[in-house]
């Protein structure tokens, strides 16, 4: 059976069939506005007309459960000037979260939880999402409808307050490959996916196109130089679907998914960044990204060539040679960057450690043809210079491109006590390949350790790198921490994360000694080998990082899945003979496809045989603990844990802990 049903229209809320009929315009726009060309244009419009003829009211009532369609429509309508194309747009929106003609809705998932203007708040799928509000904010700016207006701007409003990565992703839960809770955003398991990041860039477009204010910009550009960028290799030949902003073991994009939407949407996207650069009214000229580049603009009949030069963003030079076909008066506004002043990114989330001055204070000089120039102001987030322009007219700026830190709110779980750093536009990292000890997720950055950026142009094909000092925490044996001596710190650009070998990796350093994590102690399960009947991350199981509950995906797990209905065993095998008394059982519950096993028994290798320990004390198989089993104490060369699966489910483990001491006296545990 096709994905969208047996027969056309059959599955609406699951299929894809409006949503690939989006595409279908856009891309048929793309052709048109690039050669002329009305071949696939009339394809488009005469599906355009089949969809108005379709849905409407008195007609079908059921909007797609994939947004996207919304956004093809509203284009249509821009070249076409036909409304009815504008108004299908509308039907489209208004009709999710209303029950009329309707058998059910689609729920939050799909945003169809309640009408549109009566949302407050970014849910459910992350792509389906922003696809919706890009919709919404078009809709906004052409029929200036006040419920949309307001609708969108408290969505925004919401994602940047408290559901934004540092990055500029969004979709914090892979479960639904979407938005989480407020201030909901883990590292290890950021979900950021790749067409999330792209449509968060058609959204915010959107919104300054409207609204013309630089704030949306902002978000573009950091959306653009990291979560983006790091979606797509430097090849351009692999992909990340997800972009997780933490890895205990290293990440490698693919060649290509069964989901194939990301690689197809960078292809979409990255043509289309030229649009974003630049934007003009009659009598106003946009300077909104910095990109050496040439533009031809019409303000009010007159022709204007802006030509670009910098070497953005490893430095924060820009050269801007104007040549209108006529001496004329206009404005030019040159956008300075949110990261100038006291935050990385607009919104409440992120802000820079310690005071920062006004971004219109660190502006360097600014000159005209070679000579100060006084005449401009920093108005609403733009550098703003009016005056009679005429052919060769350059102006020059600089931008200062300090080190700096980054902290998050206090609300956010993840990062508190921890720091990311950000230089311009460019959210860093730490790869384990770059540093002394390769563990990175151990590290603490004081913050009197001092950061200095570093041109290396032979690395990953030129990148400035930030150089400092970082210390590993330790973890001691009566579980107590102590800091290490400092090393060398080398840190990336997030963008160009695993493009060498495999390594972790991690975007949030800890600043503080109480939040870092502690290396594991040298305990009789850490020394161990750990086998399985199958599984992933065995050595999750022994790394010492507790979870804070049987569904914490924060830190590595281990599990069978997608072994159900079966018995399966993890073992542990000592460096040397040991008396071992008690375990400790932490169980995966995922709420899907783990969960808490029907039980579970311990056996001690013992004459070369696994023999059952003496006299367990109860073997419990309850979430969002340690479950303990003492018995009578046993000399052994390892123990094996044999798990009884769920129903219909498999099972997992967050930490095994062995109680004992080995048979030299010594007591690791």
């Amino acid at each position: 059976m096709p994905p969208g049903g047996k027969e056309r229209w059959s599955d609406i809320p699951n299929g894809h069939e409006l949503y690939n009929v989006g595409h279908l315009y856009e891309a048929a726009i793309a052709y048109y506005e690039a050669t002329g060309k009305r071949r696939l244009l009339d394809v488009a419009l005469k599906n355009a007309n089949l969809i108005c003829a379709t849905f409407g009211p008195g007609q079908r009532t059921d909007p797609p459960g994939h947004q996207q369609i919304e956004i093809g429509l509203a284009r249509l309508y821009r070249v076409t000037g036909e409304e009815k194309y504008l108004r299908q747009a509308k039907f489209f929106l208004d009709a999710r979260g209303r029950r009329e003609g309707r058998a059910h809705l689609y729920g939050e998932y799909s945003q169809d939880h309640k009408p549109v203007v009566e949302q407050e708040e970014a849910v459910g799928h992350a792509v389906r999402a922003a696809y919706m509000y890009t919709g919404m904010a078009d809709v906004a700016a052409l029929t200036g409808a006040p419920a949309y207006v307001q609708a969108i701007r408290r969505i925004w409003d919401d994602v940047v307050n408290r559901k934004l990565y540092v990055t500029g992703g969004l979709g914090a839960a892979g479960g639904h490959e979407g938005f989480g809770a407020e201030y909901f955003l883990p590292n290890r398991t950021a979900y950021c996916e790749t067409c999330a990041s792209v449509a968060s860039a058609m959204w915010n477009h959107r919104m300054f196109l409207w609204t013309g204010e630089s704030r949306f910009m902002d978000l573009v550009e950091q959306v653009l130089y990291n979560a983006f960028l790091s979606g797509i290799s430097m090849a351009g030949e692999s992909f990340f679907y997800p972009n997780r902003l933490e890895s205990f073991r290293g990440e490698r994009r693919q060649p290509w998914f069964a989901c194939a939407c990301c690689p197809a949407n960078i292809v979409r996207f990255v043509p289309s960044i030229p649009g974003y650069a630049y934007a003009n009214t009659a009598d106003t000229v946009f300077v909104n990204l910095f990109i050496g580049s040439e533009a031809k603009l019409d303000l009010g009949g007159t022709a204007v060539l802006i030509r670009q030069r910098t070497r953005y963003p490893w430095d924060g030079r820009i050269q801007l040679t104007l040549q209108p076909a006529s001496a004329k008066e206009f404005t030019l506004k040159v956008r300075l960057p949110a990261w100038l002043g006291d935050r990385p990114v607009p919104g409440t989330l992120y802000a820079y450690l310690g005071a920062q001055p006004d971004a219109a204070s660190t502006i360097g000089a600014v000159t005209l043809n070679g000579q100060a120039f006084p005449g401009g102001t920093a108005v609403d987030g733009y550098l703003t210079l009016q005056r009679p322009w005429k052919a060769g007219d350059t102006v020059e700026l600089e931008l200062p491109m300090p080190v700096r830190r980054v902290v998050a709110s206090e609300r956010v779980e993840a990062n508190r006590g921890r720091v990311a750093v950000q230089r311009g536009p460019l959210v860093y990292c730490a790869e384990g390949l770059d540093q002394p000890d390769p563990r990175v997720q151990y590290l603490r950055l004081p913050d009197t350790a001092a950061l200095a950026a570093q041109a290396r142009p032979e690395l990953l094909g030129g990148v400035t790198v930030v150089r400092g000092q970082a210390g590993l925490v330790a973890r001691e044996r009566d579980g107590g921490k102590q800091s290490e001596p400092l090393q060398d710190l080398t840190l990336i650009p997030y963008y160009a994360q695993a493009h060498r070998e495999r390594t972790p990796m991690t975007v949030w350093l800890a600043r503080e000694f109480e939040r870092a994590r502690a290396l594991p102690a040298p305990t009789l399960a850490y020394t161990s080998q750990v086998k399985a009947s199958r599984g992933t991350d065995l050595e999750a199981l022994n790394d010492q990082l507790s979870a804070n509950s049987s569904d914490d995906h924060t830190n590595p797990f281990f599990h069978w899945w997608p072994r159900r209905a079966n018995q399966e065993w993890v073992e542990y095998h000592f460096p040397q003979p040991a008396r071992v008394f008690a375990v400790e059982v932490y169980w995966l519950d995922d709420r899907g496809g783990c969960r808490l096993p029907k039980g579970w028994r311990l056996l001690a290798r013992v004459g070369g045989e696994w023999v059952a320990v003496s006299n367990p004390s109860g073997y419990g198989v309850v979430g969002d603990r340690f479950n303990v089993c003492n018995f009578d104490p046993v000399e052994t060369v390892a123990l094996r844990l044999e798990v009884d699966m769920p129903e219909r489910a498999a099972a997992g483990i967050h930490e095994w802990v062995v109680r004992g001491e080995t048979l030299n006296g010594a007591r690791p545990d």
